[in-house]
């Protein structure tokens, strides 16, 4: 067993002990494992979740340090610049040295792990989340609580990526590389997007949206999952209610990404394939 295979078994059985015995978080030693995990997170040594060989592995226990963070954590007055905080977390510093781009007024915290390349416009990332290199968080877009963001994906204006920290054993919300979301998008409780993958503005997906594929001559559901470069606009489909029949919301694939597509204007490109406007 690695040095930092060794490490992380003693973290996991200290964080694992103090999630059932809460009273240990008095303890020294709890409080720096805790602290220890956080760091580990913030420098992207450590992971929510990653990409396994059988799929993605939830580390459940990285989770459960994240919560036990903020009952240690005491409230303090932040500053930067005028602006002014009062809160547990401290913020994520050092932009210039991780070569990550910070537009006023980005705000992340510490304990999130953003890799070099990364944009961030007006937008808030949160702890426990992984934004992997080339990606851009656009403006008023928001990276939940151990959300995992991979290479060079796009979240444009006003997206709502919610993380799951709770309930423990669920998965993150998961955008893998590459892959393109629109404006005012909403993807929380898990959902995956896979590769290369184009959500068009105002898409809604939760675990139990209904993600219905239009291309064959049979619509083919899914739910919790956006198939690799799958092109995705908002949609309905009829329901009866006593009231009387009604559209509820769902998610459309119309298409597939085209390997001639540029990714970094893959949504206008994607869309305009399928005579689609959005």
């Amino acid at each position: 067993m690695s040095i930092f295979a060794s490490m992380k078994e003693q973290l996991k059985n200290t964080i694992e002990k103090a999630w059932v015995n809460r009273a240990l978080l008095e303890n020294d030693t709890t409080q720096k494992a805790i602290h220890s995990v956080i760091e580990e997170l913030d420098k992207g040594r450590l992971r929510v979740a990653e990409p396994t060989a059988d799929g993605w592995q939830v580390n459940d226990w990285v989770k459960k340090a994240v919560i036990l963070y903020f009952p240690i954590q005491k409230m303090e007055t932040l500053e930067a610049g005028p602006m002014e905080f009062h809160d547990k977390m401290k913020l994520k510093s050092n932009y210039a040295k991780l070569g990550v781009r910070v537009v006023p007024h980005a705000i992340a915290r510490y304990g999130a792990f953003i890799a070099n390349g990364v944009i961030m416009m007006p937008s808030y990332i949160n702890i426990g989340s992984f934004v992997d290199s080339g990606t851009m968080v656009d403006t008023w877009a928001t990276v939940g609580s151990c959300a995992q963001i991979g290479k060079n994906v796009h979240i444009s204006g006003g997206v709502g990526i919610g993380g799951v920290l709770e309930p423990i054993q669920a998965a993150p919300v998961i955008v893998e590389d590459d892959a393109f979301i629109g404006s005012r998008c909403i993807v929380v409780e898990g959902v995956r997007i896979e590769q290369e993958a184009v959500l068009g503005a105002n898409v809604v997906l939760t675990a139990s949206t209904k993600i219905i594929d239009v291309t064959g001559k049979k619509p083919l559901e899914h739910k919790g999952i956006v198939p690799s470069r799958s092109v995705v606009i908002p949609g309905t489909f009829p329901k009866e209610f006593p009231g009387g029949y009604y559209g509820v919301p769902c998610a459309l694939i119309i298409g597939k990404r085209k390997e001639s597509t540029d990714m970094k204007t893959s949504l206008n490109n994607a869309l305009r394939d399928y005579n689609v406007a959005v």
